[in-house]
């Protein structure tokens, strides 16, 4: 199906870490599948062509805006977690016929851009040794004030993902999943609502709530910048 479209899409390639020395591998890739389908399924509204497994731990997907994509980009992270990944955003046009069924085929400055994106995470982490982001955006033409400035929220929220301990992510993770409050976290937990509060204040939750927020606001918005 060919499709016209007046401002540039968003393509997102998303990538399994150090994928050939996970024991699971063949579960973790069906996992990813059925976290895919989900995901095309719960933002069909948003997504141009459906998310699907390209190169066995590769993933990639086409969003028509990109005011869902960091929500998109967070379960996906949940609901794989404890295995890492790395996504790659590209803004640009597309030059080719699109499969709505199916993110493949299709080609143009968005995706090598999202291609690029997934590259330079990777030459990073090779480079020191260890992961500075794990989402990076470029856009075609090149990244002005406002990517940068995106990537560098997405360095620092990286930042404050890698100090969490496993509750505290979970006790994280159920308050931006459900945004009703403390308490309601606590019960479905079973832990105390003082539990929560303290995880939550050594995390600076709050703070990273609000980056994620205004992040959410700028990558809506980044197609027309």
């Amino acid at each position: 199906m060919e499709y016209f479209y007046n401002k540039p899409f968003i393509a997102l390639i998303g990538d399994i870490k150090k994928s050939k020395v996970l024991k699971n591998r063949n579960e973790i890739q069906e996992q990813l599948r059925s976290v895919l389908e989900d995901i095309n399924k719960k933002y069909n509204k948003d997504i141009t062509a459906k998310f699907l497994i390209t190169l066995g731990d590769e993933f990639q997907g086409l969003l028509r805006e990109g005011k869902n994509l960091l929500k998109i980009i967070e379960e996906i992270k949940m609901k794989l977690y404890p295995v890492e990944l790395r996504f790659g955003i590209g803004v640009g046009n597309i030059t080719t016929d699109i499969d709505s069924e199916r993110a493949l085929g299709a080609d143009g400055p968005g995706y090598y851009c999202a291609r690029d994106a997934i590259i330079l995470l990777k030459a990073k982490e090779n480079k020191r040794k260890t992961a500075v982001a794990d989402i990076y955006i470029k856009k075609e033409g090149g990244n002005g004030e406002t990517v940068e400035l995106i990537n560098t929220v997405f360095e620092l929220m990286y930042a404050m993902e890698k100090s969490w301990t496993d509750r505290q992510r979970e006790i994280i993770w159920d308050m931006l999943t459900h945004q009703d409050g403390q308490l309601n976290t606590a019960n479905r937990l079973a832990i105390r609502q003082s539990t929560v509060y303290k995880a939550l204040s050594a995390c600076n939750y709050y703070v990273y709530k609000n980056a994620l927020e205004k992040m959410e606001i700028a990558l809506g918005e980044i197609q027309n910048d």
